[in-house]
């Protein structure tokens, strides 16, 4: 299945556009009983997006259960999470679940290389789709990139859209692809190096915020985490979710 970015973005831009308020967390729209006794799948829970994705879902009153995948374990202790140190070049099965969030991710400079940073940002989160689709898993939420397209001529922009295209072409009944700019969030509690580019676009947007369009703007990882988190449980086919329309 073939997911081409500008298509998907001018379908979707107009949709979300509107501005409309997102259902309560604690009701999440559209599915009713079915929501209850969830099982999760969490790759990425140590980072910016995927410490709110996981704080999320242990709050989330209908979420049963959360597997975390990843080199090291959260920092959160809840009897409903069950971490799993992974190997992501050599998976193992993954426990049966209902949904899974990717938010793996890294940078070249500190991945070393293109290759490596790669083998994170492409290679990882394919690898964990796919087990988790064998567990069984429906739906999944992706963590890209503004940009994505996989016939981007610039690398990461290229990474990144070449996963959504390879996720959009596994069989899960949903796929919820969020495309954040500028990421603000503490990164600095979780032990990850500032980000240059998102320190200046915070500045920027706090001088001519009022000039920049709404899905250029700087967005907090909570309001990405939240639309995710609101989102998956009910999409069958492919959402993309630009940055304006997870700004709260």
């Amino acid at each position: 299945m073939e997911l081409p970015s500008a298509a998907l973005n001018e379908k979707y831009e107009a949709t979300f556009r509107t501005g409309r308020a997102m259902p309560t967390f604690s009701q999440p729209a559209g599915r009713g009983a079915e929501m209850s006794k969830r099982t999760v799948i969490i790759a990425g829970a140590t980072g910016l997006v995927g410490r709110e994705l996981l704080s999320g879902l242990l709050a989330d009153p209908s979420v049963e259960h959360v597997h975390a995948v990843g080199r090291r374990a959260p920092a959160v202790v809840s009897p409903k999470l069950t971490a799993h140190a992974v190997d992501f070049a050599a998976l193992p099965a993954l426990p049966a679940a209902d949904e899974l969030y990717l938010a793996l991710g890294t940078t070249i400079k500190v991945a070393g290389s293109q290759a490596a940073f790669r083998a994170v940002d492409h290679d990882a989160n394919l690898a964990v789709a796919k087990a988790a689709l064998a567990s069984g898993a429906k739906r999944v939420g992706l963590v890209s990139a503004m940009g994505a397209d996989a016939k981007s001529r610039v690398f990461y922009s290229r990474v990144k859209g070449e996963l959504e295209q390879d996720l959009a072409a596994l069989p899960f009944a949903g796929l919820v692809i969020a495309r954040p700019s500028l990421l603000v969030g503490a990164r600095a509690e979780l032990g990850q190096p500032d980000r240059p580019g998102e320190e200046w676009g915070n500045r920027l947007n706090k001088l001519i915020g009022f000039l920049i369009p709404a899905n250029y703007k700087p967005i907090m990882a909570a309001d990405v985490a939240h639309a995710l988190l609101e989102t998956v449980p009910s999409v069958d086919g492919v959402r993309v979710l630009l940055s304006g329309a997870m700004r709260r």
